[in-house]
């Protein structure tokens, strides 16, 4: 599978983003949104499994961001609310067969897209 991140940008500190993932190639598997800000390791924000659209959030996001999906399409989506100066980072879009609370490592998900920065400004 091949994934394609757009829709980063520099935004005020409350303002709203939203980042899209497109898929291409065998598009069956859940997917996920990591972010990784300079200095720190890569966290996983969000994912989404591929099946029953089962949807998992880091908790300092919880209530702020939402993941979507649209199989017909083979996209996925993080729209971003209440943005704060801590979710600066580049954000990458994942893809793989590890699902739920289980699957934080980065190294559980094989295919990743470029990343796309989200700069928040206070």
């Amino acid at each position: 599978v091949q994934l394609q991140a757009s829709g980063g940008g520099l935004v005020q500190a409350g303002g709203s983003l939203r980042l899209s993932c497109a898929a291409s190639g065998r598009t069956r598997y859940n997917m996920g949104w990591f972010r990784q800000a300079p200095g720190k390791e890569r966290e996983l924000v969000a994912s989404i499994s591929w099946r029953t659209y089962l949807t998992h959030y880091t908790d300092s996001v919880k209530g702020r961001f939402t993941i979507s999906r649209d199989n017909a399409e083979n996209t996925m989506a993080l729209q971003m609310n209440n943005l704060k100066p801590e979710d600066t980072a580049v954000y990458y879009c994942a893809a793989g067969s590890c699902a739920g609370y289980g699957c934080l490592r980065p190294t559980l998900w094989p295919y990743w897209g470029q990343g796309t920065q989200v700069t928040v400004s206070s």
